[in-house]
């Protein structure tokens, strides 16, 4: 009978701890960007068991885990001015100053892969697909003005159609930092949507964990994608390399949606 209370009560203590555990990241980390005040993308640390990989392209990899984070509590601007709605979706914020307002999701997938070309003086590897399939290509050197000019020339006439067509189809099983989600407007859907895999980590079973950066609409600043479905590993998405379908954070995927430059 002892026995039994004390199983009884170890059980109900861990049973506390656990929804304790729930709560306080309910109430804090749930709402808070940036919880733990990380410099970096490559500061935030792997879910237990998993260790980063170095990806096909390990400059490509390197600059986007070097990408910096905004500090603890910042909340994701609007590029008009003022907070964007749904601030729970943040995790953290990307310290990238937004170029215009027509910056948004499938705009910041092409940033972020321009940023990491022009960082690395490939500038002639600097080139995207407007929506009519000409290829607009980057020819200013080292000129930053020059950069963000085509950046925001490119903005207006590119979109999540022109990145989907563009881009090539990868494995889920496959996936590298740097590869996007990326659906162009379907039946029933008035507009699709982009989200970068920034950074990919993996386990002894190869079983692989990422995470994702986002814009959208109307332009806001970039913000690395909070994991609600498993909130203990969050940010990290864990991923199902048989499923067909996937629900990441509030937006839904093919698996043939996650797509590489």
């Amino acid at each position: 009978m002892k026995k039994i209370l004390k199983w009884t009560f170890v059980g109900t203590l861990l049973a506390i701890m656990v929804v304790g555990g729930f709560a306080i990241w309910i109430l804090y980390g749930s709402k808070t960007s940036n919880p733990n005040n990380y410099q970096t993308i490559g500061d935030i640390p792997e879910p237990w068991g998993y260790e980063r990989i170095s990806g096909d392209d390990v400059t490509y990899t390197n600059f986007l885990r070097s990408l910096p984070l905004k500090g603890r509590g910042s909340r994701v601007q609007l590029y008009t001015g003022g907070e964007a709605r749904f601030q729970s979706l943040n995790y953290a914020v990307i310290d990238l100053p937004l170029l215009s307002n027509a910056e948004q999701c499938a705009d910041v997938c092409m940033r972020l892969r321009a940023e990491y070309l022009f960082n690395t003086r490939q500038y002639g590897r600097i080139r995207f697909q407007n929506v009519n399939g000409k290829t607009m290509s980057y020819g200013g050197g080292s000129s930053r003005r020059s950069f963000e000019r085509y950046l925001r020339n490119l903005y207006g006439v590119a979109s999540t159609f022109s990145l989907s067509r563009e881009m090539t189809t990868r494995r889920l099983a496959d996936m590298q930092p740097g590869d996007v989600f990326v659906y162009p407007a379907r039946y029933g859907q008035q507009y699709g949507h982009a989200v970068m895999v920034v950074d990919v980590a993996t386990n002894k079973k190869g079983k692989k964990a990422y995470l994702l950066a986002e814009g959208n609409t109307p332009a806001r600043e970039i913000h690395v994608m909070r994991n609600f479905e498993n909130p203990f590993r969050s940010p990290w998405f864990m991923l199902d390399e048989d499923a067909d379908n996937l629900i990441l954070s509030v937006f839904h995927y093919k698996a043939t949606d996650l797509k590489h430059f």
